[in-house]
């Protein structure tokens, strides 16, 4: 048995190229003691991906050259010589870009977890019941702390973790508004999720959007794409609003400085505050935040949306997807069949 896997080759000057990486293919050697394998079903592409490829300091080291790609995933364990997974089970956790992952059950690194299919379909758990979902429903709450009749608003809100930000934001009577880019992503936003307006940025003024759908201002700002829009955001928040620091997805392929923002003297002005967030800092209570969501989903009160690419040979063109805002929902790279 062989696994294929893509190593990275490159560090990425810009967009994400072919040549960034290495496809290798390695037998899978006899298991240890202690250890699984792991056939990959399921990768999460997420825009964290292209940070982890640059040679800089960060919430977590950089792939080194050479090294099989991170990339969050889910699989079936086909081997085991481990009493904590079966075979049978499904897991997710750091899998790789690879057809296959061998290791020990309780590798910190891969932090395996079994899952149980029966609750929602396979993609879901890397979604709403996954790391986004744990992103939104932490850095909203513990970030955010939106108040029941404030206006939230979210940028990326057509992506992975902003459809769940916007979705949590409605159950907790607040009112939302989302900035995506088109009129299919904020027609889905709207009609589908459940947000009260959507700002399409490639299309429209996002600074009249705003002020049309934010009458009485901005009290918590979701930022997952950093850049203009962030700066454009902070000349409408209220006193003591709180701006959630998630990502900056229109930042970074920057071949030049990240640009900061220059509105900046508006968090004086208004006493507001602006938080950075990473949500393997609650890693311990992702089961409150999985049983809060799953809940939801269950009731029909929430939706998980995804957009699956099949094949692991496309892993680029579909990372870069991500980039090129081509994905409707949390975009997942489909391996093998279940």
């Amino acid at each position: 048995m062989e696994t294929a896997q893509f190593r990275l080759a490159a560090r990425p000057v810009g967009m994400t190229k072919e040549s960034d990486f290495e496809r290798t293919t390695e037998t899978v050697r006899e298991l240890n003691d202690g250890e699984v394998l792991v056939k990959t079903l399921y990768l999460s592409l997420d825009p964290a991906m292209r940070g982890w490829m640059n040679d800089a300091k960060s919430y977590i080291r950089p792939v080194q050259i050479g090294e099989v790609m991170r990339a969050g995933g889910l699989g079936v364990v086909v081997a085991s010589k481990s009493a904590k997974f079966a075979v049978g089970d499904h897991v997710s956790g750091g899998l790789g870009v690879q057809t296959y992952w061998l290791g020990a059950a309780d590798d910190r690194s891969a932090a395996l977890y079994k899952i149980e299919p029966s609750l929602a379909p396979l993609p879901t758990w890397l979604n709403t019941l996954g790391m986004p979902g744990m992103t939104a429903y932490f850095g909203l709450l513990e970030v955010g702390q939106p108040r029941s009749g404030e206006t939230v608003v979210v940028s990326g809100a057509a992506g992975a973790v902003g459809q769940t930000v916007g979705q949590v934001a409605k159950q907790l009577g607040c009112r939302v508004v989302g900035i995506a880019g088109g009129k299919d992503k904020c027609d889905m936003v709207v009609n589908e999720l459940g947000f009260d307006a959507c700002i399409d940025y490639k299309n429209g003024d996002v600074r009249a959007g705003l002020k049309e759908h934010c009458p009485n201002g901005v009290d918590v700002y979701f930022d997952n794409v950093g850049g203009d829009i962030l700066d454009i955001v902070l000349t409408r928040i209220n006193m003591k609003a709180r701006i959630v620091i998630c990502g900056a997805i229109s930042q970074y392929n920057n071949t030049t400085p990240v640009k900061g923002p220059s509105n900046y003297l508006s968090l004086l002005v208004n006493r507001a505050r602006m938080e950075g967030m990473v949500v393997f800092d609650y890693a311990d209570r992702y089961p409150v935040a999985a049983a809060a969501l799953g809940k939801w989903l269950k009731e029909g009160k929430i939706k998980s949306k995804e957009d699956v690419v099949r094949g692991i040979e496309n892993f680029v063109p579909a990372l870069n997807m991500l980039f090129e805002g081509k994905n409707f929902g949390k975009l997942i790279l489909q391996v093998a069949d279940q």
